[in-house]
């Protein structure tokens, strides 16, 4: 089941998050799936929180990946360290498209019900991702 269950996380992340197939949806996420990631509190439940969040990414972003670096299965959870990397060419912050490129660190945290993923935490290196597109000034 742990094999199965990281498979089924990483054709998510390639499949719906990185290539914006939202045909997937209905097979790859349960008609229950709730996000818990902070930065997103109000999204629906269901897969149309998924639509939801992968459509303000490919408005923000194109030429998106996820590297999977390490992945953890146990039972119905799969942890997953991944890169998140791309360009933004669309408007972020209320700021222009930068057309710069970025990769940033996310730890994902999924659960697996009925062959679908049904929960979602996340962890992002937004900071990281805001200096490399020149929204942050950082400092040294």
């Amino acid at each position: 089941m742990s094999d199965e269950n990281k498979r089924l996380a990483r054709r998510a992340l390639e499949e719906i998050y990185a290539k914006g197939d939202l045909d997937m949806l209905d097979e790859l996420v349960h008609p229950e799936f709730l996000n818990h990631e902070p930065a997103h509190p109000d999204l629906p439940i269901g897969p149309e929180s998924v639509r939801q969040t992968v459509e303000g990414l490919h408005g923000t972003f194109s030429d998106l990946r996820f590297e999977v670096h390490q992945e953890i299965a146990e039972g119905d959870r799969v942890v997953q360290l991944v890169t998140m990397s791309g360009r933004q060419t669309g408007p972020m912050m209320g700021r222009p498209p930068t057309g710069k490129a970025f990769s940033a660190r996310h730890t994902h945290i999924w659960r697996v019900a009925d062959g679908r993923l049904a929960e979602h935490w996340g962890v992002r290196d937004d900071l990281r991702l805001l200096e490399q597109l020149g929204l942050f000034p950082g400092w040294s």
